[in-house]
């Protein structure tokens, strides 16, 4: 169970995540309407508006950050802790930039946007990126240009790719290691 202060974190967070779509929504709204986003950037294939963000967003981060908090809640000691709120930072804000540089990349029409989108899958080969502060920050990256619900699919499939790498590796390991457990030493 999380603490008190720990809920207030992710009450704030979800109400700041809240604020800050409404805000854009109503940018929106005011410059031209509030758009809709076709999966696969499609015409025939379904749209999704940005209205969703005002629900996806807060309920992204709420549950993102729970998850990030119960992470960290199982260390112990304080440069544990310290280590951990910075690797969490450091991972957030690089995925950040990269959904953001995604983002703008398309909405430029420049021809890196598939080495861009691709190198997430590729960066996912190395990193962990089905990490919730990876997913997070991704998504929140790409939602000022393709609204909320996409980022999320997005952010999820890479995620997923990504978890299922890291799981065939740890399976491969271990059935070289001859079942050992990580760290095990030689009989």
């Amino acid at each position: 169970m999380l603490s008190r202060p720990a809920l207030q974190v992710r009450l704030v967070l979800s109400a700041c995540a809240l604020a800050a779509e409404a805000l854009h929504l109503g940018w929106e709204f005011t410059h031209g309407g509030v758009p809709s986003h076709h999966l696969l950037n499609r015409a025939d294939l379904p749209a999704m508006s940005n209205w969703w963000g005002l629900l996806v967003v807060p309920l992204l981060v709420w549950l993102l950050v729970g998850r990030i908090q119960r992470r960290g809640a199982t260390l112990v000691q304080a440069g544990s802790r310290a280590r951990f709120r910075t690797l969490v930072l450091v991972r957030f804000g690089g995925a950040l930039l990269w959904g953001a540089v995604l983002a703008l990349a398309f909405a430029q029409g420049h021809p890196a946007v598939s080495f861009i989108f691709l190198g997430a899958f590729v960066a996912g080969v190395f990193l962990h990126l089905y990490r919730a502060e990876y997913v997070l920050g991704f998504a929140l990256g790409l939602t000022f240009t393709f609204g909320a619900v996409l980022p999320v699919l997005i952010a999820s499939v890479i995620a997923g790719c990504s978890f299922l790498v890291h799981l065939l590796v740890g399976a491969a390991l271990r059935l070289v290691r001859g079942g050992r457990a990580r760290g095990a030493g030689l009989p």
